[in-house]
């Protein structure tokens, strides 16, 4: 290919130069002592390749950044022998331009000088920058996926104009087998290679650091709400309300206009779609069995005992912006025209921070009152604030729920018990710990959001570069797996979500250090 035929070019011409200066190397050889021998490095030499962060489209920002794991990563290689001077960091805006980033520093490492390291002395730690939709970037920097290419649409003299790929999508392209291609050269001299929370087609490196993935965000969120509205012991008699707002990047879901999958369509990022379907598929592990048995129930309807594992479009939306997630929460309440009561909701499924903080501030414009720490009685505002603070634990205990729910009837005081029961505050789950939505875990307006632990994540890096240094086994890590890759059993480490509510929040993200006492409003 172009790109290969590019590298080994310049790498030749290299060798070219290198070669018409033996003659007077040797010269000067016979002329000068020789210096004496420099003794081994104890440890090689990590460069790491991260995408510049993300951005959002709005103000919030996840608590997981790259910016803030770069520096953890690095701390924990210098605990495990790394010299500082030995890790060296490089960050790029876009996939096309880290593959250069790693193109010059692998070409550059193939014609060492006398003070470099060998090429078997350098571990590359890449997390490849997958281009990622609005909705995706909501979740955080670090979510896993796969970079998808097609080796016959790779080469740079390829036509952008014949009318099958734009400019943009040809470029993606080629910079996705220039990658593939400096990798294999960098593995041919000897180095060791991690990929970082992206896998990319046609490369399978000597271990995967996997992040967090859309089934796993969607498990999480789950199983929280079904902890935290107790389904378990739910009568079918008085079910639990339960939305889920899935967002969704409508606009690149690889669909025609007239709603076709082409499966002639290069998918060169993590298309929005498949996301969306995995974060479901995630969410309906947990939650199928009580919609099939009646214990939950959907206001909207678009969830029910017949719903699917595939049927995630049901409750798909565009959540672009947040007078869209307003409309979809009011239309699922059918709280948008003139409604004397309120709908009963008793857990919102947002799926990231963003939709998670516009939907409490709907759910308080809709006049749902309450916080989620009524949903357990013994947990009171000052009792979390005492907790984050250090000064006392939370007791939990099980919400007391009647087996019935109440029945309408023409009595004045049962019409208004139920109406105080359907205007209760819900449970609003998220994910990607925003540090601005940390005071409202603290108030009880969201229950609960999620993230990495990155700590947890960058001492796995740091015990994965020094073992394949010192080519010792990976099998030998506490928890590590395999993943299928390029049909290679590829070494694997994947660290449990945190899942953060008022409870833990001290524990969770104060004690790290990932936030401060101001940051939760305290």
């Amino acid at each position: 290919m172009m790109l290969r035929r590019q590298v080994l070019v310049r790498l030749t011409a290299t060798a070219a130069i290198l070669s018409l200066m033996l003659p007077l190397s040797g010269c000067f050889a016979r002329q000068e002592a020789q210096p004496p021998q420099q003794e081994e490095p104890e440890t090689g030499v990590v460069a790491i390749f991260t995408p510049a962060d993300g951005l959002t489209i709005s103000q919030h920002t996840p608590l997981n950044k790259w910016q803030e794991l770069t520096p953890e990563i690095s701390e924990a290689l210098q605990d495990r022998g790394f010299g500082q001077e030995d890790i060296h960091i490089h960050t790029s805006d876009d996939l096309n331009r880290q593959s250069r980033d790693l193109q010059d520093y692998v070409v550059d490492a193939l014609t060492p000088g006398e003070d470099d390291p060998k090429a078997a002395d350098i571990t590359l730690v890449v997390a490849p920058a997958a281009e990622t939709g609005d909705a995706t970037r909501q979740y955080g920097d670090y979510v896993s996926g796969r970079i998808v290419w097609h080796d016959d649409a790779g080469d740079e003299d390829a036509d952008p104009s014949d009318g099958e790929r734009s400019e943009d999508e040809t470029r993606y392209v080629q910079a996705a087998q220039r990658m593939v291609t400096t990798l294999d050269l960098a593995r041919e001299a000897g180095m060791t290679i991690v990929l970082l929370s992206n896998a990319i087609e046609g490369f399978a490196p000597d271990a995967f650091v996997q992040m967090s993935d859309a089934e796993r965000i969607g498990t999480i969120q789950a199983q929280n709400m079904v902890d935290k509205l107790n389904l378990d012991a739910t009568s079918v008699d008085n079910p639990k309300s339960i939305e889920v707002l899935l967002p969704f990047d409508a606009t690149t879901d690889g669909q025609s206009d007239d709603g076709d999958s082409s499966d002639e369509a290069t998918q060169t990022d993590q298309p929005s779609d498949e996301f969306a379907a995995a974060a479901f598929r995630g969410v309906w592990t947990v939650l199928a069995p009580y919609f099939k048995d009646g214990r939950a129930v959907c206001p909207s309807g678009k969830l029910t005992a017949e719903t699917t594992a595939d049927d995630w479009r049901s409750v798909a939306f565009d959540a672009s912006d947040e007078n869209g997630i307003r409309a979809e929460l009011t239309a699922r309440l059918n709280m948008d025209d003139d409604k004397d009561g309120h709908t009963r909701i008793d857990g919102v499924i947002a799926m990231n921070d963003y939709v998670a903080s516009v939907v409490t501030d709907q759910l308080s414009e809709l006049g749902y009152v309450g916080t989620s720490a009524d949903i357990n009685p013994s947990i009171t505002i000052s009792g979390i604030v005492g907790n984050i603070t250090g000064r006392k634990d939370i007791t939990k205990q099980l919400v007391p729920d009647p087996i019935k729910a109440p029945e309408e009837t023409e009595s004045p005081d049962d019409e208004k018990d139920i109406e105080q029961i359907n205007s209760r505050w819900p449970i609003v789950t998220g994910y990607g710990a925003y540090r601005d939505i940390i005071p409202g875990i603290v108030d009880g307006q969201q229950w609960m959001t999620a993230l990495e632990d990155r700590l947890a994540i960058s001492k796995d890096i740091a015990e994965v570069c020094a073992r394949l240094d010192a080519g010792e086994p990976l099998d030998a890590i506490d928890g590590i797996g395999t993943t299928d890759m390029e049909g290679e059993k590829v070494p694997t480490l994947t660290e449990p979500l945190v899942a953060v509510s008022a409870g833990n929040l001290k524990e969770a993200l104060i004690d790290p250090g990932y936030i401060t006492l101001a940051d939760a409003g305290l």
